[in-house]
C-alpha cells in the first residue's frame, strides 16, 4: 500500500501512532491555555483585550506572551467591546449654591479615603428609566456607596453617599467632587458633606473631563453589561447592576491604572504594604 501511494514505510507506521496515541503535551497544553483564555474572557463578560487576559493567565501560572495571548483570541474569535463616549446627562439649571473645581483633574491619588467622586447614570428597561447613583475612592477606582431607583431625585444621590460613609467610616477632610446636578447641589446633599467636614469640589458646567474617573466607570458598566443585555423590569437591572459591582468590579475588574489589579486588590496591597512599614 506504501508503494502504491508513494508513502515511505517509516511515514506511514509515524503516522499510525499519531493517530492511536493521546495529543501531545505540548497540543494539550496549547488546549488548556486556550480553555483558560475563554475563562478570563467570559468571566469578565466578554470586555477583557489580551492584556488582561493575558495577566490573568501570568496569575494562574501560566507562562506565555502577550503577543501569543492576542495571537489565540483573534483565531477564538474574542475581541473586547470598545467605550462608549461620554455623554452629557447633567441637569445644572437650578438656584443652588455651586462651588468650585478643587480637584482640578488630579486623579492620582496616594491614599484610599482621600477624595470621593460621585455621578449619576441612566439604565434603560421595558419598565422605564432605572438610575445609578455612585460614589468612587479616587485611590482605588472603588464603588463605594451606590444606590438605585427609578428616580433620579437628590435622595438618590443621598442614599449612595450615606453607604459609602457607612462602608468607609472617614476621618474629616476628604474631598468630594461632584458635577453640579441638582443632587448635588441640593441643602441637604451639602449639609451632609459639611457635617462630615468634607471639602466640596464641583466639575465646570457641561464639562464631564473634570469628573472622568466616575464617567469612565459608568462608560464601564455600560459596556460590559447594560448594552449586552434586554432587561425586562428594573428589578431585574437593579439585581444585574448590583451583582456587577459588588461580584465583579470591585473584586475582579482589572485596571490599566491599577497595575491590572482590581479595586479590591488594590486596596488590599496597600493595607498590607503599611501593616508591613509599621511592624
Amino acid at each position: 500500500m506504501c508503494k502504491v501511494l508513494k508513502v515511505s514505510t517509516s511515514g506511514y507506521y509515524k503516522w499510525l501512532k499519531q493517530q492511536s496515541s493521546t495529543p501531545s503535551e505540548r497540543e494539550a497544553y496549547r488546549l488548556e491555555i486556550k480553555q483558560k483564555i475563554a475563562k478570563s474572557f467570559h468571566e469578565s463578560f466578554g470586555t477583557y483585550g489580551s492584556p488582561r487576559v493575558h495577566d490573568d493567565l501570568i496569575e494562574w501560572g501560566y507562562t506565555i506572551s502577550q503577543k501569543n495571548v492576542a495571537r489565540l483570541m483573534k483565531k477564538m474569535g474574542l475581541k473586547a467591546t470598545q467605550k462608549e463616549k461620554f455623554i452629557v446627562t447633567t441637569d445644572s439649571n437650578h438656584d443652588f449654591k455651586t462651588y468650585p473645581n478643587r480637584l482640578n483633574r488630579q486623579f492620582n491619588v496616594d491614599k484610599p479615603n482621600q477624595v470621593w467622586v460621585a455621578d449619576i447614570t441612566y439604565i434603560w428597561t421595558l419598565e422605564g428609566w432605572v438610575y445609578l447613583s455612585s460614589v468612587m475612592d479616587l485611590f482605588s477606582r472603588k464603588i463605594i456607596g451606590w444606590s438605585l431607583a427609578s428616580h433620579m431625585k437628590k435622595e438618590l444621590s443621598i442614599q449612595s453617599l450615606k453607604r459609602a460613609i457607612m462602608t468607609r467610616r472617614p476621618k474629616k477632610g476628604i474631598l468630594h467632587h461632584s458635577d453640579r446636578g441638582s443632587q448635588y447641589s441640593s441643602q441637604d446633599y451639602v449639609d451632609m458633606l459639611k457635617e462630615r467636614e468634607m471639602v466640596i469640589s464641583m466639575s465646570k458646567k457641561a464639562d464631564p473631563y473634570d469628573n472622568a474617573c466616575i464617567e469612565s466607570f459608568h462608560a464601564t458598566i455600560k459596556k460590559d453589561l447594560i448594552y449586552r443585555r434586554r432587561f425586562k423590569t428594573r428589578e431585574e437591572a437593579i439585581n444585574a447592576i448590583n451583582y456587577y459591582i459588588s461580584s465583579f468590579y470591585n473584586p475582579r475588574r482589572k485596571h490599566s491604572t491599577l497595575g491590572y489589579l482590581s479595586p479590591t486588590e488594590f486596596e488590599r496591597k496597600y493595607h498590607k504594604n503599611e501593616e508591613a512599614l509599621i511592624s
